[in-house]
């Protein structure tokens, strides 16, 4: 059982623990410190994401009195063990960002100048670059303490940061202190009557990485833009002094939904909820200090959280910089390789002839992608052939998140412009990329495209796409499905599978699902698609039970799964069934877990691995044994509430013989790894795999690029035989 003895383990505590395991790749010693620099990234952003939604959610649980987590652990002692978990894990990550990465990056030629290092040289740079290129652009605001006249302070935006100045007028005299304070604040430390306080944003589009001059020695010097603010922020103020000041960054709660009762104007509806994000309720404040070296800036710290109506628990300090997401430029400066991994190559799937209409070959047999192995780039061809070609007249397709110049969607305009027919579902409410959908969702109208906005209390998480093409015999449907999204730029880092088709059985299916999404259909039975929330979680449940009913000593059931997150009770208590009834349960899941495995009587044959590596592990699979009739399905969906009963949600079957073998390879694979794989123990701790004594080492990632690489070769010498030789590769 986990600690208390429940069946469950906390949901918001299990994903704070999948970042703790993000970080540990960022403190790997043998990773090259922009691999290292990336993952601390992820944790800063994964952690922005969790206080706006998760955090949130259970402060308004608490206040509420709401106290139903399947854990059993109380909102208000799960708040307090996510933010102990939170600050022991920042704690380390800015640890090793000062002490390691940073010094690592110097010494391989990519300084960061603090301004306690600043030299005379680079001071008279800096302030003449701070003068002529930042003073300009930056717009202070009065930022009225607690006691003064009724001025509402200044609105502060979400996940922007700000340089705060504690002022004191030059000609001005002492005045007693107000006796005002919050818990935990230090004492006296609000501003005095004569003291002013005032914030600047550091504008969005300032570049944050200010490169310093070249001093002969062949080293990349730069210093941060909000530093540089800090540094010379009383050119802001003459006539006062800057007694303290600090950088802060808030996060506030984005934890609602869109009115969707305004269908006739529900744009609009859904820019007002972008906008209300800047209004909302602050849920945290990190701000720039060092906990272990020095207090920092105690008078605005306590006098900006009394103002934004946050306790001591809601503050969050760390050395700069702060919002390491937004220093990912790092990660991609030119000449800097040897700091960094070699990006691997992707190989275009040979199964695909680069001559042959995709047409062709998906009329003959289905193709499966597994991405980012195998190149994107087909997925890319399937919609601009459709736009290309004459005989296509009719393109479907749902798209969750796209990138910002995204092909496919340009493929879809030309497509529209060239009089086809052309029918988009975009989801606008992809919480964080509403305004891109917006923005491509009116693009595509103005081409003529017609566009559905999702549905009424549902998300279209569904990724599917549907060709309509003329030919001799009649009307072919193709079929393109997947458990990611339309998206080629983290189709370059994220793994997925894809699956193209031409199988009737499922273009039918397909048919129906768009009928459904974009107009008023009845509920059908599908002959080989299964979608939530109609019937996914029953079809689980189903294909669990039935794993278990025909399991025996002799003959155990076996299920295998691959996916990011399982949070759901129902499932999780079908899997339970199952372990007691002898079927073995392989859990692959990267992130969020709440099933307790190893209980005996419960669950001792369920075994949970979740794998962090180079990749963003992203796709679903599904397998069961059914007696020896092994069935693979992929989906987009994980097995959570919110994907099987609040979401469209899509699973599909993969019939093709060599695809099902690729699919038991790819799990065979996973559950191999002895490197980069943890094991989830009773207690709810992860512990790093290793390889037994005697055996070589083995890397899941390393062995499908290695795979792919030796498919991709074969398949330009016609006197080999390509096959998939499974177990090679995979070893480091």
């Amino acid at each position: 059982m986990s600690k208390n003895g429940a069946r469950f383990f906390s949901r918001d505590l299990s994903w704070i623990d999948f970042n703790g395991r993000v970080l540990e790749e960022g403190l790997r010693a043998d990773l090259p410190p922009l691999e290292r620099f990336r993952f601390l990234s992820i944790v800063s952003s994964n952690f922005d994401e969790f206080f706006m939604v998760r955090m949130a959610a259970l402060q308004r649980a608490q206040r509420a009195g709401i106290d139903q987590d399947p854990s059993g652990i109380s909102p208000e002692t799960q708040i307090r063990m996510a933010a102990e978990k939170i600050r022991d894990i920042m704690r380390r990550q800015y640890r090793c960002l000062e002490q390691e990465i940073f010094p690592a990056l110097a010494a391989g030629g990519l300084e960061l100048v603090r301004p306690d290092a600043y030299s005379l040289a680079q001071m008279d740079y800096l302030e003449s670059f701070f003068v002529r290129e930042i003073h300009p652009l930056l717009s202070p605001l009065r930022f009225p303490a607690s006691g003064e006249a009724e001025e509402p302070p200044p609105l502060i935006g979400n996940q922007s940061i700000y340089a705060a100045f504690l002022l004191a007028a030059e000609d001005g005299g002492d005045a007693p202190e107000a006796a005002r304070s919050i818990p935990g604040a230090v004492p006296g430390a609000v501003p005095t009557a004569t003291e002013k306080i005032a914030i600047v944003q550091i504008p969005p589009a300032l570049n944050r990485i200010v490169p310093l001059p070249d001093e002969g020695d062949g080293k990349f010097r730069w210093a941060l833009a909000d530093e540089a603010v800090l540094t010379w922020g009383a050119y802001l103020f003459p006539g006062y002094t800057v007694k303290e000041s600090m950088l802060f960054m808030v996060n506030r709660d984005a934890d609602f939904s869109v009115d969707e009762r305004r269908d006739e104007d529900f744009i609009e509806a859904m820019e007002e909820v972008i906008q209300e994000r800047d209004r909302s309720a602050v849920v945290r404040m990190v701000l720039s200090a060092d906990p272990e070296r020095s207090p920092g800036s105690p008078r605005l710290r306590d006098e900006l959280a009394r103002r934004l109506n946050l306790g001591e628990d809601g503050l969050y300090e760390c050395r700069s910089p702060l919002d390491l997401r937004s220093l990912s430029e790092l990660c991609s400066l030119r000449g800097f390789d040897h700091l960094r991994l070699k990006a691997p190559k992707t190989y275009w799937n040979p199964a695909f002839a680069r001559d042959e209409p995709l047409w062709e070959r998906l009329s003959r047999e289905d193709v499966l992608l597994h991405l980012p192995y195998d190149s994107f780039d087909p997925a890319v061809r399937f919609f601009q052939d459709a736009a290309a070609d004459p005989q296509v007249i009719s393109i479907k397709t749902a798209l969750y998140r796209t990138s910002g110049n995204s092909p496919i969607v340009r493929a879809l305009e030309e497509a529209a412009l060239k009089g086809k027919h052309v029918t988009a579902v975009v989801e606008l409410k992809a919480r964080f990329d509403e305004e891109r959908n917006i923005s491509w969702a009116n693009r595509l109208e103005r081409a003529g495209v017609i566009v559905v906005y999702g549905l009424a209390r549902l998300k279209v998480h569904a990724k599917l796409s549907l060709v309509i093409r003329r030919e001799q015999d009649g009307m072919r449907r193709y079929v393109h499905l997947s458990t990611g999204n339309y998206n080629d730029r983290t189709a370059k880092s994220y793994e997925d599978l894809c699956l193209f088709t031409a199988r009737e059985d499922i273009a039918f299916d397909a048919g129906l699902i768009f009928n459904m999404i974009t107009g008023y259909s009845a509920l059908m039975d599908m002959r080989t698609l299964v979608i939530a929330p109609l019937g996914l979680k029953r079809r689980l449940i189903e294909l669990i039970g039935r794993e278990a009913k025909r399991s025996s000593p002799g003959s155990p059931g076996r299920i295998m799964a691959k996916l990011n997150s399982l949070s759901d009770p129902e499932v999780i208590e079908a899997l339970y069934r199952a372990s007691q009834a002898g079927v073995q349960v392989f859990l692959n899941v990267r992130s969020i877990c709440t099933l307790v495995p190893g209980v005996p009587g419960l669950s001792e044959n369920i075994r949970v691995i979740s794998i962090v590596d180079s990749f963003l592990e992203h796709g679903r699979i599904y397998c069961f044994a059914n007696a020896g009739a092994e069935e693979f399905y992929l989906a987009s969906a994980d097995w959570m509430p919110r994907n099987l009963e609040r979401r469209v949600e899509l699973m599909f079957p993969v019939f093709q013989e060599d695809l099902r073998e690729r699919l038991r390879d790819i799990l065979d694979a996973c559950f191999r790894d002895n490197c980069q794989a943890r094991l989830l123990g009773t207690d709810g701790a992860w512990t790093r795999l290793s390889p037994p004594p005697g055996e070589p080492p083995f890397r899941a990632q390393a062995y499908f690029l290695s795979q792919a690489k030796e498919n991709a070769r074969r398949a330009w010498n016609p006197r080999e035989e390509f096959s998939v030789r499974r177990g090679q590769g995979g070893e480091v």
